[in-house]
């Protein structure tokens, strides 16, 4: 279903910055004044939120966005007062002119879920398991209003109706184990909702979803925000989720709002070094000339006694002696809002650039490959990169079964059907699509080394089916490395730096007194000082781990990496110095990279090329711009329209492919091989969520469901001189009317 975005607020519509005493505007259902959150911890006194202040006004969105750490997540529970016993909380928070600051549990309760809904960051913690999503949201409204079980239930079904759950009736006697992620999530918003409250509060309410279904559920945010008339303060780290969806911004830093404008004046003109670096360091889904990124160096202060001056400072390339002696006050700017900088004059009269100075290191994309390659099952033409993995039809099934003490196999799941692809020295293959699609599952495939079940690995020059002895084995995976999702998981907690460094230098035999001097080398090899060798991983931040991780990976000189959503757990400014690191890694080293990630915008920064998988097939692949500028699969162009994009003119004037429904289950009516049929479905695997095909002529709808397309070149890829079309023979997609 295709849908223009609705636009902007007019221009004049009031902010609430602009709302006063005498206004004739809309007074703000929420006010918060000097807020103040503290944690006692052993290094001291935590103050998680230092004084800020905003007004909700009715229908309108503010948007909270920061690094982790910032404050954010502190806020949404203190205006909610779900704080833990151990915080203090101070100043004040006023709901249509009464102070909740104060109030007892009892009394709060009144208020909870009535007049302030909460949308959560985790849905499954956020439901109770042991009872069914309908019982809870029944009880939800009988907690605040007079109704009969009966009628409770008719409005529970109602609720599920209106956030986008199929079979509402049926799926209300469901529990949320049996749920999607995105489905629990908009359970949540139904619970938020329930009894129209005046304020929404939603703390990062689309991490960890897939782009697909976070456009859903903000749809269904949007909708329910709309049904209500609730003001909406959305708590997120995505900047492209606050273009599209906010009214007005607030940037936090080290616990204080640092600047504070309406959308289209944050986004056009950001005053504050902080939130232009922010900004600068986020990479766009939008095809055309890449532009680098700029990652914040260093990290983030410590909240226990804070040394005087802006926080900011130690990381800004503006400093100033007058920026360390004295904390800057949050003050407004002309014809923009708030900010809190000792050269905010000068940086909005244009006479300073915040992206400029000596902290501004900005690396471009992927180096330029050498002649274009080969397909993704085609031969390598003279004079091209060595290639170093080659994937040819590859398969892999599990067995589904039933039953809780005699299991009986059912039918098979075809995690991967038969997929192909190549990845050269120097170059970059992203493979993107939703979870569930076969990403991981072809990863850990390739990282097995041992026959696969179908088809054909060859890693370096060697045939995996070939590989007999340990020792060869061992060698090759040498040559293969890979990068975790998750940088602590993937740490040993009780080894130092050095030790995890070291580790892999001694499993291929490096002598004692080269150990120290490599381990050093590695650690100024990822941008780390030599002083990190000691330090345990509890103690370094994300993207310290991060970068701990990659040179391990780099310590015994691999010559491919297999990267696993290498940035999915970071900030958006630590993101960037990763994604940097890679490519600057990249470029003085050779290396290969098969990277997994969801975030397409990442992909479209550092990969040379890209596959799309749905259902464990690839239904588009091709060099990265060509199939960014002009995506031929259904499939695709969902995926691409609903990455947010950080600039609110664009992202609130484009036209998103919302994808209805979620991917097709483990049934036998689904990906499964079994039962007395024992045959897999013949037709396209994205045909029941495919809009087009809903527009198709029945002669193509008939195909669509009987046939398998094969990955194929259009006819029309042939347009010389044109952006894309240096790639255009590369540019592939499993289509039969695309």
């Amino acid at each position: 279903m295709t849908r223009p975005t609705p636009l902007l607020p007019p221009d004049d519509a009031p902010s609430a910055a602009a709302v006063g005493p005498g206004s004739s505007a809309p007074q703000p259902v929420l006010s918060v004044r000097d807020l103040r959150v503290s944690f006692p911890s052993e290094a001291g006194t935590v103050e998680a939120v230092r004084g800020i202040g905003f007004d909700l006004l009715p229908g309108r969105t503010l948007g909270i966005v920061g690094e982790s750490g910032s404050g954010k997540s502190a806020t949404a529970m203190a205006v909610m007062n779900l704080l833990p016993p151990t915080a203090r909380l101070a100043g004040q928070v006023r709901l249509h002119g009464r102070e909740l600051v104060g109030l007892s549990d009892r009394e709060l309760s009144r208020i909870r879920g009535r007049e302030i809904g909460m949308v959560f960051q985790d849905p499954l913690s956020a439901l109770t398991p042991i009872f069914s999503v309908g019982r809870q949201l029944s009880d939800a409204l009988r907690v605040h209003q007079d109704l009969s079980r009966a009628a409770a239930w008719e409005r529970a079904v109602e609720l599920l109706d209106l956030v986008g759950i199929p079979d509402p009736r049926g799926r209300a006697r469901s529990f949320p184990h049996e749920f999607s992620g995105g489905m629990r999530q908009r359970v949540v918003i139904a619970l938020a909702v329930a009894n129209r409250p005046s304020v929404l509060v939603a703390d990062e309410p689309t991490t960890a979803l897939d782009v697909t279904v976070q456009a859903q559920i903000l749809e269904v945010l949007r909708t329910a925000q709309q049904e209500t008339g609730a003001a909406l303060l959305l708590i997120t780290h995505d900047l492209g989720v606050v273009a599209g969806y906010a009214d007005e911004v607030a940037v936090m830093y080290a616990g204080r709002i640092v600047e504070q404008a309406g959308v289209r004046e944050l986004y056009r003109r950001p005053t504050m070094p902080y939130t232009a670096r922010l900004l600068a360091a986020v990479p766009t889904v939008e095809a055309g000339e890449r532009r680098p990124l700029l990652p914040i160096g260093g990290e983030p202060p410590s909240l226990v006694a804070l040394p005087d001056g802006c926080p900011f400072a130690p990381r800004c390339a503006l400093v100033t002696d007058a920026c360390r002696t004295a904390e800057p006050p949050l003050r407004p700017l002309a014809d923009h809002g708030s900010v809190a900088c000792v050269r905010a004059d000068e940086v909005a009269a244009g006479g300073l650039d915040p992206l400029q100075g000596p902290l501004a290191e900005p690396v471009d994309g992927p180096a330029p490959l050498a002649p274009a390659g080969a397909d993704a099952t085609g031969t390598e033409p003279t004079g091209t990169p060595e290639v170093l993995l080659t994937v040819e039809d590859l398969v892999r099934t599990f067995p589904l079964t039933r039953g809780a003490l005699l299991k009986r196999r059912v039918g098979t799941v075809r995690a991967v059907d038969g997929v192909s692809f190549q990845v050269r020295a120097g170059e970059t293959l992203g493979l993107v699509g939703e979870s569930g699609s076969g990403k991981t599952t072809t990863l850990l495939e390739i990282m097995r080394l041992r026959r696969p079940e179908q088809g054909r690995i060859e890693v370096a020059g060697t045939d995996t089916a070939d590989l007999r002895s340990a020792a060869r084995i061992r060698e090759l995976r040498g040559a293969v490395r890979i990068v975790m999702q998750d940088p602590l998981g993937a740490l040993d907690p009780r080894l130092p730096v050095s030790r995890l460094l070291a580790e892999p230098l001694e499993a291929i035999g490096l002598p004692r007194r080269e150990l120290r001097p490599r381990v050093f080398e590695l650690l100024r090899l990822v941008g780390l000082e030599p002083s990190m060798a000691d330090r345990f991983p509890a103690a370094l931040s994300g993207g310290q781990r991060q970068r701990v991780g990659i040179a391990r990976a780099l310590a015994v000189e691999p010559r491919l990496l297999v990267l696993d959503e290498p940035v999915s757990a970071l900030d958006v400014s630590v993101q960037a110095g990763v994604l940097n690191l890679l490519t600057r890694l990249q470029r003085e080293l050779g290396l290969g990279y098969l990277m997994v990630a969801h975030d397409l915008a990442v992909v479209r920064h550092v990969a040379h090329r890209v596959a799309v998988m749905y259902l464990g097939r690839i239904v588009e692949s091709g060099p990265t711009e060509s199939v960014f500028a002009r995506p031929r699969h259904p499939y695709t162009r969902a995926l691409l329209s609903a990455v947010p994009v950080p600039d609110p003119e664009v992202q609130r004037h484009r036209e998103r492919t919302v994808l209805e429904g979620e991917q097709p289950g483990v049934s036998p009516d689904a990906r499964t091989l079994g039962g007395p049929a024992a045959a897999t479905r013949a037709g396209c695997v994205f045909v029941d969520r495919c809009a087009l095909h809903r527009t198709l002529g029945e002669e193509l709808r008939s195909r669509c469901r009987t046939e398998q397309p094969q990955l194929t070149t259009a006819a029309d890829e042939t347009a010389e001189g044109s952006a894309v079309a240096s790639g255009a023979a590369d540019h592939r997609f499993a289509c039969h009317a695309g």
